[in-house]
């Protein structure tokens, strides 16, 4: 159990909180910190801060903003070792993943740091010249998930910087501590109150999202969250990019390597626990094939290390917090409770404290069970057999949501039917290779707007039009 008491950042000061929140292991559920609970006169600070702030930080030269951004980097790759013990011991994943959560918070800074906004020439003719220009919006609220609490956090806090914004971040209650040490770390690298970070309970996003000093919210979370989020900004207009869920199905057909592909789909399904907003969740194999790749995924599941994430050669955590544990043993329980077969987990030991469960594959389960048809977001797969490519299809795309998916055979005939797969992003015989420099967005209730690259930048960013009379 730890006390240790972390602090929110203010313009440019590290603030104590008027109340504190206790933080949980999710593999001992053991207190591992305890956050500051911002109140609704820290929130107005912060924001009051950011305003000030952005009139200079918008008219600092590019390069500027570009280098302090590139700092950020700097400094969280340096802390690397502190902040990926920290990671884990609030969020449970593997210390492995956690410094890939990190080192994915600062390589979304330094990618970031690296992109110019372009200036389109629309006209340029003996009357007038005519350019398209990209500006900042103004105050960017960040809301961050549970998940990847940092890699999440900078892919939004990163290029709204280099774009001239300023923010207030806000990192999950259920994983703040990681995000706030950062916070101290890099408090000097920007000017007071270009960069703020507020924790708080559940009534701080609700906070945000209603405030009229922010000028645009960038959430990533659940599609039900995201509703109500768009739904508190329409109020004042305020721009919004949503990052939300997704059901994301993948399609294997006969003539792949079997041990090659389910391996890779294996990972995709089961890493970081299921908890993952592109995880495979709905897997269709090739009735020609079905009994090996079950065979193999079965196999690699049972050979699976499920535990803490801080031991040596654990692969696979808790799943974060409570609330999600209880959601999917209930789905779970639908699957038994209707008789689905478990090719693994049922019966499985896990530990005595936790919020562990094993990795659980469901042998073809009926494509309307509640396990093919809403997001599990645990680890927890259905593979669902298929005699005929149309209509997996149509079962794949059967769905509120368009996140990502993948397809999976003769790379001819799985070029030809990637595009008909209704979501952002679709891999063709791969899978979660997710670029910095390429936009990636849902389609459907997936979500609106997108992140990364040069597209996520200009999310943003206002066009402004500038128009000049030369025959004056």
């Amino acid at each position: 159990m730890s006390d240790q008491r972390f602090t929110l950042l203010i313009d440019g000061e590290s603030v104590e909180g008027e109340a504190y929140f206790d933080v949980i292991n999710p593999a001992t559920e053991e207190v591992v910190g305890r956050a500051p609970d911002a109140s609704r006169k820290q929130l107005d600070a912060a924001v009051a801060a950011a305003r000030r702030a952005y009139p200079a930080w918008k008219a600092l030269p590019l390069a500027e903003r570009q280098a302090r951004v590139a700092a950020i980097a700097n400094v969280i790759a340096a802390n690397v070792d502190e902040l990926k013990r920290l990671l884990t011991g609030e969020q449970g994943k593997p210390f492995p993943d956690a410094e890939g959560d990190i080192l994915g918070g600062a390589f979304m800074c330094s990618t970031s740091a690296q992109l110019t906004p372009p200036v389109e020439i629309n006209e340029d003719s003996a009357e007038r010249r005519t350019e398209t220009r990209h500006v900042p919006l103004g105050v960017v609220a960040a809301i961050a998930p549970w998940n990847y609490p940092i890699v999440l956090a900078f892919q939004k806090v990163a290029p709204a910087l280099v774009a001239g914004n300023t923010v207030v971040l806000k990192p999950s209650p259920f994983t703040p501590l990681t995000t706030l040490r950062i916070a101290e770390l890099t408090r000097d690298l920007m000017p007071p109150g270009v960069f703020n970070v507020l924790s708080g309970g559940d009534q701080l996003g609700p906070w945000m999202t209603a405030h009229p000093g922010f000028d645009k919210i960038s959430f990533t979370g659940s599609t039900a969250t995201g509703r109500k989020v768009m739904e508190s900004a329409a109020k004042t207009l305020k721009r919004v990019t949503l990052e939300l869920g997704g059901n994301d199905a993948a399609i294997v057909l006969p003539g792949v390597d079997i041990e090659k592909v389910a391996s890779q789909l294996f990972q995709a399904a089961f890493g970081n626990s299921g908890q993952v907003c592109i995880a495979t969740k709905r897997l269709y194999v090739h009735e020609d094939i079905y009994e090996p790749f079950a065979q193999e995924m079965t196999k690699l599941a049972r050979e699976a290390k499920i535990g803490d994430g801080s031991e040596q050669g654990v692969r696979f955590g808790p799943i974060q917090n409570r609330q999600q544990y209880l959601r999917v043993k209930e789905l779970v329980a639908d699957s038994q409770a209707n008789g689905h077969r478990f090719l693994t987990g049922e019966g499985a030991a896990m530990p005595d404290k936790g919020y562990f469960l094993p990795l659980m594959i469901i042998d073809n389960p009926p494509l309307d069970s509640r396990i093919v048809r809403e997001e599990q977001f645990g680890p927890v797969l259905p593979l669902i057999r298929f005699d005929d490519v149309e209509a997996a299809l149509e079962d794949a795309n059967r769905s509120d949501y368009g996140l990502a998916a993948s397809i999976w055979g003769p790379p001819e005939q799985v070029a030809e039917l990637a595009p008909r797969l209704e979501a952002g992003t679709v891999w063709v015989n791969e899978v979660h290779t997710v670029a910095p420099s390429s936009p990636f967005g849902g389609h459907k209730q997936s979500g609106l707007g997108v992140a990364n690259g040069m597209h996520g930048l200009l999310e943003y960013t206002n066009l402004q039009v500038i128009s000049i009379a030369k025959n004056v």
